[in-house]
């Protein structure tokens, strides 16, 4: 598991109440991800806000997007993180381009309030 990896993964309800199979993107470090048994995952979705500064358009009309195995129009939601544990992760899809995770860096450091 690494960063920027796509991911299928069994994600927890915010109030615990059950869990729904969701896509998310992997957005701890590489050293963590293989020290830690958690992971911290964005979560993806077709859902946004207009004017939103902690989105990531994923797009599979484009060959970034495609490049993300992502099936529709979606966005990684910087400001929605969670800690999840790897065991839950079902499988990885793809991963970001090299300029998406760029871009992802920049929402979450907005999301985060860092310079």
């Amino acid at each position: 598991m690494n960063r920027g990896d796509v991911v299928l993964a069994d994600l927890p309800y915010s109030d615990w109440s059950g869990s729904k199979i969701r896509p998310a993107v992997i957005v701890s470090t590489d050293h963590n991800n293989l020290a830690l048994d958690d992971v911290i995952l964005a979560a993806i979705s077709r859902q946004t806000r207009a004017a939103s500064i902690s989105h990531v358009l994923l797009d599979p009309g484009t060959p970034e997007g495609k490049q993300t195995g992502v099936l529709h129009v979606c966005y990684v939601q910087c400001e929605n993180l969670f800690t999840l544990d790897k065991g839950r992760i079902l499988h990885t899809i793809r991963s970001l381009s090299q300029a998406l995770t760029q871009h992802l860096d920049t929402c979450l450091k907005a999301s985060l309030g860092l310079p």
